[in-house]
């Protein structure tokens, strides 16, 4: 509660000093970048003011072989001039929250963005920096509290208040820094303020809806992982179901036969046979039909394995109740994505260095009783972003664009599905909803992007339309490309809705479908 009243002692007092700027404005002349070495912010220390020239951008932090940046290098040497910021904020003795803020010197539209993050953070997204700067936005990231990998949590051992920066305060606090030093630079504050967040970053948009309601006027929130602590032992099922018995193991040759058999029975329910399951709910496959009739091969699965497939599909039960921790994964997915020869390092990293602080926790330990309640008791507020009551968000005029890839293998997307239904409840009703918040379910879409459907749409055209214009999505065309060709496109609709072919006309052209309501 302390740390709660203090957060809102910090936002008044900064919504004060943002009030004090804009009262006071900066003209922004040739200087007005290096001007704003001047700016005081609470707990904030800038440490780096620079003009950069178009196309001059250097960002020595940034290595070339880093998957998740490398295909970005070259798009850094072609950005217009713009004002490049960096700081570092202390709320406390234990944090060291970065950002960067990014404002193009010409052409603002007088908007602001805040970017996401991916799995345990630890860096500057600047690919999104890069784009948003690019499409005129002034930009802001922040590195979540800590300096790592996005699959290395071991920060948060023996740092309580760094696993506080990542679960919530580290963007909240960025974006409060980042409209003041907006305001300071173009002397006037930015018109609207957006959010876009995949994975971690749509648990941050749903945190920054639920939490800090007055931060945003439109949020884009992509194959969230809010529900935190039960999407860690949901994401580790697959490797313990397939692993702790070593008869459960699944060969990576026998992967196909599986995505194939799935094809075969789900593939034409909407239809068209396209290699896309459309509604995956509707998708009764058993696996037992691929269950060995006498011994092992590589085109059958034995009696353990086609078990373990079942429960991958369901999802992570207690062993106990039998009740329902994380959703499964959905028919049509790469549920190999999903398994391997180990479990995924962020649960494990979760159970290690944060739920049991123990770098030597084997993953064969754990509990899917117990250890779940103790995961929801201890880290559940600081982690999770679960609150379906969006009243105050609502209120503040929000409009909230929740999408999620119905194929994807790390967030089940019945998570989405679940948390969506329980803000229809929660605000009484669909109309009452839809009226500023929707939820695209992307059939073939895996995680935040990729497969073999279309997984590509403009979110930022969408929000601003619906925040600015009043505009409120009922369909979003989305499009596939293959060697930067679009060779597919076709509509997203508003859950429960979904996407039917009218029954005459090309397949890949999205014109050909309509946005129906769901079968009965």
């Amino acid at each position: 509660m302390l740390a709660w009243n203090c957060r809102r002692m910090r936002h008044a007092l900064s919504i004060l000093l943002f009030g004090a700027i804009a009262f006071s404005p900066i003209p922004l002349r040739a200087d007005s970048c290096g001007q704003l070495k001047q700016l005081t912010l609470a707990d904030t220390t800038i440490t780096l003011v620079q003009t950069v020239t178009a196309g001059e951008l250097t960002l020595s932090s940034v290595s070339p072989t880093d998957p998740l940046v490398a295909e970005d290098i070259q798009s850094f040497k072609n950005l217009p001039a713009f004002c490049r910021i960096a700081a570092t904020i202390k709320p406390n003795v234990d944090s060291e929250i970065k950002i960067e803020i990014w404002m193009p010197s010409a052409g603002w539209n007088g908007k602001f963005l805040g970017i996401g993050n991916g799995a345990w953070g630890g860096k500057i997204t600047y690919p999104g920096l890069a784009q948003a700067l690019r499409d005129g936005f002034a930009a802001a990231s922040t590195d979540t509290g800590h300096a790592g990998t996005p699959f290395d949590a071991s920060f948060a051992f023996g740092h309580p208040e760094k696993l506080i920066d990542f679960g919530y305060r580290s963007v909240h606090l960025m974006t409060l820094d980042a409209k003041a030093v907006v305001a300071a630079f173009y002397a006037t504050p930015p018109h609207y303020s957006y959010f876009n967040g995949c994975s971690t970053g749509g648990k941050q948009a749903l945190t920054e809806a639920q939490h800090f309601p007055d931060d945003y006027d439109g949020i884009v929130a992509g194959d969230p992982a809010n529900f935190f602590t039960h999407l860690m032992f949901g994401n580790i099922w697959p490797g313990v179901v397939t692993l702790k018995d070593t008869a459960s193991h699944i060969p990576t040759d026998k992967y196909p036969i599986i995505h194939q058999a799935v094809m075969k029975a789900c593939d034409s329910l909407d239809g068209v046979v396209d290699g896309i399951i459309n509604e995956p709910g509707h998708c009764h496959f058993d696996p037992k039909v691929l269950e060995c009739k006498g011994t092992d091969g590589p085109n059958c699965l034995t009696s353990s394995q086609v078990k373990a497939v079942q429960q991958i599909y369901t999802g992570a039960r207690n062993p106990r109740t039998g009740e329902q921790i994380f959703p499964g994964l959905e028919p049509g997915s790469p549920i190999e994505d999903a398994t391997g020869d180990a479990p995924s390092s962020i649960p494990i990293h979760f159970f290690q260095y944060v739920l049991f602080n123990n770098p030597d926790w084997k993953w064969q330990d754990l509990n899917f009783d117990h250890d779940v309640v103790l995961a929801d008791r201890n880290e559940g507020s600081i982690l999770n972003a679960v609150d379906p009551n969006l009243k105050a968000f609502k209120a503040h005029g929000g409009k909230l664009l929740m999408y999620h890839g119905w194929s994807d293998p790390h967030i089940s997307p019945g998570s989405s599905i679940d948390y969506y239904k329980a803000v229809v409840t929660a605000m009484g009703g669909p109309a009452k909803t839809e009226d500023f918040a929707r939820l695209f379910m992307v059939p073939g879409m895996w995680h935040c992007r990729g497969g073999v459907a279309p997984d590509t749409f403009d979110k930022e055209e969408v929000i601003e339309k619906w925040v600015e214009h009043g505009v409120a999505p009922d369909t979003i065309i989305a499009s596939h490309k293959t060697n930067g060709v679009v060779d597919m496109t076709r509509p997203l609709c508003p859950f429960p809705k979904t996407a039917g072919w009218k029954g005459t006309g090309n397949t890949n052209d999205a014109a050909n479908f309509a946005c129906t309501n769901p079968k009965e």
